[in-house]
């Protein structure tokens, strides 16, 4: 396993979780992530892909919610914990993200190759 993988997994139980919104959507726009989580991702093909970032959407973003969503990307577990990127609706964990944890994440996004989900 990559060491980047290992850091994903350690990032991942730092993010503290909470409810959503039922049948809100409103971070699940196109995002980037590593390649790491990427490839944990289903291929989408690139009609899907043109036709989501034309709605501004996440290809991963079906009629239900997000089908992904226990392999979603850090970026999209980081959406409502933290001030910096926070749920349009106001939800949100009883105790937001360590600011230490945070910045490892972005440190982790910034050194890595990004794709578009």
């Amino acid at each position: 396993m990559s060491c980047n993988l290992h850091k994903i997994r350690f990032l991942r139980e730092q993010i503290p979780s909470f409810d959503c919104v039922p049948g809100c959507h409103d971070c699940c726009g196109p995002v980037t992530t590593s390649a790491e989580e990427m490839a944990r991702l289903p291929r989408k093909t690139a009609a899907e892909q043109d036709a989501a970032l034309e709605r501004l959407d996440c290809v991963h973003l079906g009629p239900q919610g997000c089908t992904v969503y226990g392999e979603r990307p850090l970026i999209c577990r980081l959406f409502g914990t933290t001030p910096s990127l926070p749920c349009p609706r106001g939800r949100g964990p009883e105790e937001p993200i360590d600011p230490h944890a945070e910045a490892l994440i972005h440190r982790l996004i910034a050194s890595t190759r990004q794709v578009l989900v």
